[in-house]
């Protein structure tokens, strides 16, 4: 299995690599702040413009024709706000949408010489690894550097950095606005009176995700309680539960996000010591998440969102 799942959105650095699970974004850079607002000539939608990134202010001279993403999130951002057929290749995890024409290019690893020979007037990263930001722009190739989003306003930026950056900023904006109003109507509908508790699992070590992460905000918007943030050590954001702390908790809701990878589900969870008798085996409040879409922070939040929201309808029944 791959040494991957780095992957939940904001995943900060000098976290051990999770063992075993899909695909997703490499881990970001150092810097995970929120790309600042595009030009007021990038909200025009005219070229040269210049788009406020993780690497800075980067400027795109043309409208560009052959872009080349290095992130699973991007790729589907990409594809949100029109900039499909402006793609030319897609990193080995990118497997939404469907269309999108993945290669064996890696995010983890990338290769300067192997991106630079599909020709590129575009390269979208998730992450600067090995200085490839600086090996690309050295051949004069634009690169936008959009890490991994701490918060579901992040998600809205980068979709409008790539609207603006690819000449399609109408078409971005209509989908930043499709995706708020979707995910405002689903939270409005969700009940929040009962003070639910849940735990999320990303693999079966297992680790999961406190209530400071990306993931962890997005079960915030339901009032969620967290039992992962009373971990002894919260690691980042991403501690590392015993069993025993999981069956303590007894928590009301499951939500297991290595089921792709790893095959996990309610009756391998009851086939653990002592997880047996939790009650969210007991009473058929196991949610099954897709591993991708729970790793990623483009359009598909929203499915996620709405995935929680059912989940805590029935439970709050």
């Amino acid at each position: 299995m791959r040494l991957l799942r780095m992957a939940v959105a904001g995943l900060v650095l000098g976290l051990p690599v999770l063992a075993g699970c899909g695909a997703s974004d490499p881990a970001p850079a150092a810097s995970t702040a929120a790309p600042a607002p595009a030009s007021p000539a990038a909200t025009a939608g005219t070229f040269p413009v210049t788009v406020q990134a993780g690497n800075g202010a980067v400027t795109v001279a043309a409208r560009p024709s052959r872009v080349v993403s290095l992130s699973p999130s991007a790729t589907e951002m990409l594809f949100a706000v029109g900039a499909g057929p402006q793609v030319v290749a897609v990193d080995d995890q990118s497997t939404f949408p469907a269309e999108a024409p993945k290669t064996d290019l890696s995010g983890y690893k990338p290769n300067a010489e192997a991106i630079i020979a599909t020709k590129p007037d575009l390269v979208v990263l998730a992450n600067d690894t090995g200085g490839i930001v600086a090996a690309l722009g050295k051949v004069g190739v634009p690169v936008l550097l959009e890490p991994a989003a701490v918060k579901l306003d992040d998600s809205y930026d980068q979709m409008t950095d790539l609207g603006a950056a690819t000449g399609n900023t109408a078409k971005a904006q209509e989908a930043v606005t499709a995706m708020r109003q979707r995910i405002d109507t689903l939270t409005a509908a969700a009940p929040k009176d009962k003070k639910l508790t849940f735990y999320h699992e990303l693999d079966s070590t297992p680790y999961s995700v406190t209530s400071t992460t990306f993931i962890g905000q997005i079960y915030g918007l339901f009032g969620l309680v967290n039992i992962a943030d009373e971990a002894p050590d919260p690691a980042g954001g991403y501690p590392k539960l015993s069993g025993e702390f999981v069956v303590k908790a007894d928590p009301d809701l499951v939500f297991l996000a290595d089921t792709k990878c790893c095959g996990q589900n309610k009756e391998t969870l009851a086939k653990r010591p002592g997880w047996g008798g939790l009650s969210a085996i007991a009473k058929d409040q196991v949610v099954l998440l897709d591993d991708d879409i729970a790793s990623r922070w483009g359009p598909r939040v929203a499915d996620l969102i709405e995935t929680v929201g059912a989940a805590v309808a029935k439970a709050a029944a």
